[in-house]
Order: structure tokens, then C-alpha cells, then sequence
């Protein structure tokens, strides 16, 4: 059985499916060091908007769906609009993370008790997760194999995640 074209630019399902896992990973990475590392002190503040530690670690696999989920669609966006390269994914990354975190923040400050510089972490990391997610998306439809780019993320991966410990424990 032939594999599908998912596009115009004539992507493999198999070549999708692991570019969105990679993308994922990545995205997995960039999130734990924003959110466990330099923004971890944001979290530990009382407020009425934000759930215990206990309850905010339970949940933690839902904040890794979600961003499969953003993965999934920026993939497929990418994809259709033809974007190749790491910086012209990168820059389509920047712009969706922008219009969806500005759309996003507006919606919580009209509605919750959440703080400004709560808000604005939130927007910084999202525009970043977005933007790290473009780029890999933009080289991988640029190459034929996935290989080295798949190097560069999981070596990326791992400097996040020592990265982020050094900072819990500074």
C-alpha cells in the first residue's frame, strides 16, 4: 500500500508522524525548562487562579497533550503553506505564537484573577515553544531524512532538562 500524500509538498505519512513526535519532544523540552526552570517561582505564588502543586503535578500529562496537540496542528499548517528551512519555520512558528498568545491572554485577563507577569510568561513561552516547534518543522520538510535534525533536538533536549535542574537546585 502506497503511503498518502498529506500535501502539495508531497510528505510521507511516516515523515509526518515522526515529525510531529520530534516537534513533541521538543516542544516537551523547551516547556519543562520555561515552566520548571526560569518561570518555576511564578507557580509557587498564592493565587486563586492556580491550582496546588500537588493538584498542578497530577496534571502535568494534560499540558504534554496539549502541546501534541499544537504540534499536530503546526505540522500540518506548515506543511500546507509549503514552508521550508528552519528560519522561515521559525518566523511561522514566532507569528502563530504570537496571534494565539495574544488571542489566549486577552480571553484569561478579561475573565480570571491571573497576574500580569503571570501572563506575560506565559506569552513569552508559548511565543518560544511555537517558534522552536516552526524551526524544526521548516528544516525537516527541507531534508530528506530526519536523522541529524533528530540528533539536534534530542541533544537539545537533554541540555533543557540539565539545564533546569541546575536552575531548581541554585
Amino acid at each position: 500500500m502506497p503511503e498518502e500524500d498529506l500535501s502539495s509538498t508531497s510528505v510521507t505519512r511516516k515523515k509526518y508522524i515522526k515529525l510531529i513526535l520530534l516537534v513533541w519532544f521538543a516542544m516537551i523540552g523547551v516547556d519543562f525548562f520555561l515552566h520548571g526552570g526560569l518561570l518555576a517561582s511564578t507557580y509557587t505564588q498564592e493565587s486563586p487562579f492556580l491550582l496546588s502543586a500537588m493538584e498542578s503535578f497530577r496534571r502535568i500529562p494534560l499540558g504534554y497533550l496539549a502541546l501534541l496537540v499544537s504540534a499536530v496542528f503546526l505540522v500540518w499548517f506548515i506543511n500546507r503553506a509549503s514552508v521550508q528551512g528552519w528560519k522561515n519555520g521559525l518566523l511561522t512558528g514566532a507569528i502563530i505564537g504570537v496571534l494565539t498568545g495574544v488571542s489566549l491572554l486577552l480571553g484569561l485577563y478579561s475573565i480570571s484573577t491571573v497576574s500580569v507577569q503571570f501572563l506575560a510568561g506565559w506569552f513569552i513561552g508559548l511565543v518560544l515553544e511555537m517558534s522552536v516547534a516552526g524551526a524544526i518543522i521548516g528544516q525537516g520538510l527541507e531534508e530528506d531524512s530526519l536523522r541529524m535534525l533528530t540528533l539536534v533536538v534530542f541533544v537539545g533536549f537533554i541540555l533543557l532538562v540539565v539545564a533546569t535542574v541546575v536552575i531548581q537546585n541554585v
